[in-house]
């Protein structure tokens, strides 16, 4: 099964969020039905980026890797 790193976009927050999910689309509805705290506030998001990877471990390296940039430029 695949393993997904994603980004995300708020046009009502103008912001970024990246995480990692095994079904991106289940995980977007979830953001969207404001199943998750941090982006309940956001609705609705956009899918504008993913990866897909085999494993976990690669999707969540993935995903430090982009939060570690810290560096909206580098998102967009």
């Amino acid at each position: 099964m695949p393993f997904f790193t994603y980004i995300i976009y708020s046009p009502s927050l103008d912001k970024y969020y990246i995480g990692f999910t095994e079904d991106i689309q289940n995980r977007l509805a979830n953001h969207n039905n404001g199943l998750s705290t941090f982006t309940s506030r956001g609705i609705p998001w956009n899918l504008v980026y993913y990866e897909e990877f085999l494993t976990v471990q690669q999707a969540r390296s993935r995903e430090r890797e982009i939060k570690n940039k810290k560096s909206r430029k580098y998102i967009e």
